[in-house]
């Protein structure tokens, strides 16, 4: 994939060196940072162009990765110069370049992830990832090791992004649902601790956060679909269907 990016002078073509393999199959349910969904884990293919071996000799050395990416489900969206982030209640808004927002100009996202383990067989690279708020089939623009000691500042100062959005939901799970995980565990090990750590993260609509009413929704994850329903502060996952 050749992607043209455009500024107020120049355009430039960029292409894909990959694509991810996620559990999230839909924009709704994904983490709106990297980090806070440990065990969402993921798999970046590299195409045969740049599948070479000796590309990632050393990569073992590293605990995470910056990866480079681009927004592909919203390439065709108008990128917006205000928006309104979750984080403010969806009530607020303020510049696009003062958020992470993924209406941009050029649709390009940054993610910083946990890298667990480099696959090479008959000469195919294959990236193990956890920690990713990823979309399934995002391409990859480039890959580059994570820093400790340059990209890590500890007084940077990120004003009312500051700390970690609160969790004041619980999780809990049905018998029914509890007895579909059963069904699922050999093949997802760690998947009641995955849906929990998606769920908990609340992902709402800003604006249905306010709602007393009792409202049933529904997450996609891997070939899941994970039924769940609000009712105070308090999230039940109602059953897990296999699509």
């Amino acid at each position: 994939m050749n992607t043209p990016i455009s500024s107020s002078s120049q355009t430039f073509s960029v292409e894909a060196i990959g694509t991810v393999l996620s559990p999230y199959k839909q924009k709704f349910g994904i983490p709106r940072q990297p980090g806070l969904v440990k065990y969402a884990t993921g798999i970046i293919e590299l195409h045969e162009k740049y599948s070479r071996p000796e590309a990632f000799d050393g990569i073992e050395q590293y605990s995470h990765l910056w990866l480079e990416f681009y927004f592909h489900q919203t390439a065709d969206a108008d990128w917006k110069p205000s928006v309104r982030p979750p984080r403010l209640g969806g009530n607020k808004k303020i510049g696009c370049f003062a958020t992470r927002s993924n209406f941009r100009p050029n649709n390009l996202g940054l993610s910083v992830v946990r890298f667990d383990r480099i696959e090479i067989q008959h000469g195919k690279v294959r990236l193990h990832i956890s920690g990713h708020d990823l979309l399934d089939q995002t391409p990859i623009l480039d890959i580059k090791p994570y820093i400790p000691y340059s990209d890590s500042l500890p007084d940077a100062q990120a004003g009312v992004f500051e700390k970690e959005p609160e969790q004041t939901l619980n999780v809990h799970f049905s018998n029914q649902a509890n007895q579909d995980l059963a069904i699922h565990q050999q093949q997802y090990p760690n998947l009641t601790s995955f849906i929990q750590e998606v769920l908990i993260q609340d992902p709402r609509p800003a604006y249905m956060r306010t709602k007393a009413n009792r409202n049933d929704f529904s997450i996609q994850l891997y070939d899941l679909d994970i039924k769940w329903r609000v009712e105070d502060n308090s999230i039940e996952v109602i059953e897990v269907i296999k699509l």
